[in-house]
């Protein structure tokens, strides 16, 4: 009896051992193509320095939405063409001080 429960018990250890093998060689190959993929793939750059990068997306978003409804506005409602181009150059050069004051963090 004690002969057949040794014999069992080793098969089961063999098996184990057998299914651990398989499961270290999926997990290594697994690992090879990520890094494989990860040596591919371009990296992108995340959250540099730069102006930009101080408002969040929606932020972003926000200030090209409106300089472009005020650049529309301008050029809808104001009929002289010197006067048109004066007014988006104060607007291109008012904006940053705009931004600064509506979306600065500093309190």
């Amino acid at each position: 009896m004690s002969k057949e429960r040794a014999r069992r018990r080793a098969e089961r250890e063999a098996e184990l051992a057998r299914e651990r093998a398989v499961r270290r060689r999926r997990v290594a190959r697994r690992e090879r193509r990520r890094v494989l993929v990860r040596r591919l793939t371009p990296r992108l750059r995340r959250r540099g320095a730069g102006r930009l990068v101080r408002h969040s997306r929606a932020e972003r978003a926000g200030i090209v939405l409106l300089t472009v409804a005020a650049l529309v506005l301008i050029w809808s409602l104001v009929d002289d063409l010197a006067l048109r181009i004066a007014l988006v150059v104060l607007l291109l050069l008012v904006l940053p001080a705009i931004v600064v004051i509506a979306l600065d963090r500093r309190t």
